[in-house]
Formats: structure tokens, C-alpha cells, sequence
């Protein structure tokens, strides 16, 4: 009766450790998931068709105004960059009153660089709008976390913080 005891103990002991054994710990479930993530940006990337959605703005010598109520977006549709970013800061020349007041532009880039680095990517593009040239410039995370800067001849630098996405469709 002993030996029977000791073997159901063994048996049941056995089945308890090869159970715990297949389940994932939560590291490696967020590992996982991170480095999944990490391919979804990759692909964006490389196929040059993604959107930046900016959660919050950063204008120079402003506070920092956030951005989830406000429509706004930067899209990267290979050949084309269409923006319609809000903008907060000092306009300079070429900027009527009335107007939209925002980075709002489509164009072919005449500049599109992307440079990969350890902490993600850099994307440098040159777009001319109708009546002014825009510089931007985007960090990726390998996350997906983005910040772009714009620069404009006719006004101040303004920095936006938000992330990348597929773009829908």
C-alpha cells in the first residue's frame, strides 16, 4: 500500500512540474510581444508607408500642448508625405492671418534618408509646400515611439511626441 502511495505521489508530482514547465513567464510573454512589435516597426520602415500621430507639441518658447483631441498626422505613403499638423509658435514671413495656421502640405520629398541606429531610426526628409520648404525630422524607437521636428523658413522649429502606425486603410 506504501509503494502505491508513493508512486500516485510521484506520478502527480511529475504532472504539477511538466505543466508548470510550458507555460511562458510573464518576461518572456513581454519579450515576445517586444520583439514582435519590433518587426511590425521594421516592416513600416523598410516599406516607407506608416503614419506618425502626434500625442503631444512642443512648441520653441511655449508650454507643451497636448494633442489627443486634435486630428493630426504625418503620413509616409512612399513617394508622397501629407501632413496636417497644428501649429503653435511664431510664424515669420509668408503667413497670412485667417489662414489654417497649420503644417498642413503634400508633396514629393526632394530628400528621403533613413538611417538605422541601436535605439531605432532616423528619417530625414525635405518636402516643398506651396509657399514654403519643409525639413523633417523623425526618431523611431523600435517601439514605435516617435518624435518629429519640423523646421520651416517662414516659422519657429516645433517638436511633436507621439508614435507610428499602419496606415489605415
Amino acid at each position: 500500500m506504501k509503494t502505491k502511495m508513493t508512486m500516485v505521489v510521484f506520478f502527480l508530482s511529475m504532472t504539477l512540474t511538466i505543466s508548470y514547465a510550458q507555460e511562458k513567464s510573464k518576461r518572456q510573454l513581454r519579450k515576445e510581444r517586444s520583439v514582435e512589435k519590433q518587426n511590425e516597426i521594421t516592416s513600416l520602415i523598410d516599406s516607407k508607408k506608416f503614419v506618425f500621430i502626434g500625442r503631444t507639441a512642443f512648441p520653441q518658447g511655449f508650454r507643451t500642448i497636448d494633442l489627443t483631441t486634435n486630428q493630426n498626422y504625418v503620413k509616409f505613403e512612399g513617394d508622397t508625405i501629407k501632413s496636417a499638423m497644428p501649429f503653435f509658435g511664431r510664424g515669420y514671413s509668408g503667413i497670412g492671418y485667417g489662414n489654417d495656421g497649420g503644417l498642413n502640405f503634400e508633396g514629393k520629398p526632394k530628400k528621403f534618408t533613413i538611417e538605422k541606429n541601436k535605439k531605432g531610426y532616423e528619417i530625414n526628409a525635405v518636402v516643398k509646400g506651396m509657399n514654403d520648404e519643409f525639413r523633417l525630422f523623425l526618431t523611431v524607437s523600435m517601439e514605435g515611439y516617435a518624435t518629429l521636428i519640423i523646421n520651416s523658413n517662414n516659422r519657429s522649429p516645433i517638436t511633436y511626441y507621439g508614435e507610428i502606425s499602419a496606415p489605415e486603410k
